[in-house]
């Protein structure tokens, strides 16, 4: 059945793309739960295909068609099973293939997945222009590169570099200014103490305490960042 193997594998498809680049909710699925539905969906048409096309060939194909179904779906109850450990793995491969992907929760969470190096990049906007940052709790204050912090509208030229920062290349010399409008996800912050460092000091951006303080809480659980704005935070724009 040509037909029922196309729509298995459409399915397929549209679960890889909704687990991978899904955020928002899809009805009263997460994106996570609605990808496993689509991958269920698939799995079951390619293997209801299979035992069929067995069976009409000859019963025995048929029984083994039956025999390889089963095994994936004791394959699939494993898997349900370690789904902990799967989802780490996954997290993990969501931080380096979408570098900087943040994922905004119904509760207004702003979550990112840790990377294989162990860094968190959060995907953020200085003054209306995308910027990403490494989230950094030993970084005082926020930090931009040169050439993000220009993109970003900031004059270097006018710029004074005053203030001394370690950085893993020794000690060198930043600009300290102030960002207008820092924004993670969902979580906006006003006029935000930042540093701008020489260009080439930095190979990321710093999302340090000045805008970390800020926040109603912060936490690394597990394999995800999880940011919280206040409370009472309401953003009009």
């Amino acid at each position: 059945m040509p037909g029922t193997r196309g729509a298995g594998f459409l399915l397929l498809l549209a679960a890889l793309l909704v687990g991978l680049f899904g955020d928002d909710p899809i009805g009263e699925f997460s994106a996570l739960e609605a990808a496993g539905l689509l991958g269920l969906g698939g799995l079951s048409l390619l293997m209801a295909d299979s035992i069929v096309e067995g069976f009409s060939r000859h019963w025995t194909y048929g029984v083994q068609s039956v025999a390889v179904s089963g095994g994936i779906l004791i394959a699939l109850l494993v898997t349900y099973a370690s789904r902990g450990e799967l989802q780490a793995v996954i997290d993990r491969a969501i931080g380096d293939i979408a570098v900087g992907r943040t994922v905004v929760t119904p509760e207004g969470e702003v979550v990112a997945a840790r990377r294989t190096d162990g860094s968190f990049v959060v995907r953020g906007e200085v003054n209306g222009h995308e910027t990403r940052f490494v989230f950094d709790t030993g970084a005082s204050t926020v930090v931009l590169r040169a050439e993000d912090a220009a993109a970003t509208g900031f004059r270097l030229d006018r710029l004074d570099y005053s203030i001394p920062v370690a950085t893993a290349n020794g000690g060198a010399l930043a600009a300290p200014v102030v960002i207008e409008r820092l924004t993670v996800g969902s979580i906006t912050e006003r006029n935000v103490r930042a540093l701008i460092a020489r260009s080439g000091v930095l190979h990321a951006n710093l999302l340090g305490m000045t805008f970390l303080e800020r926040l109603g809480s912060y936490e690394v659980r597990g394999n995800r960042l999880i940011l919280r704005a206040q409370a009472a935070q309401n953003d009009p724009d």
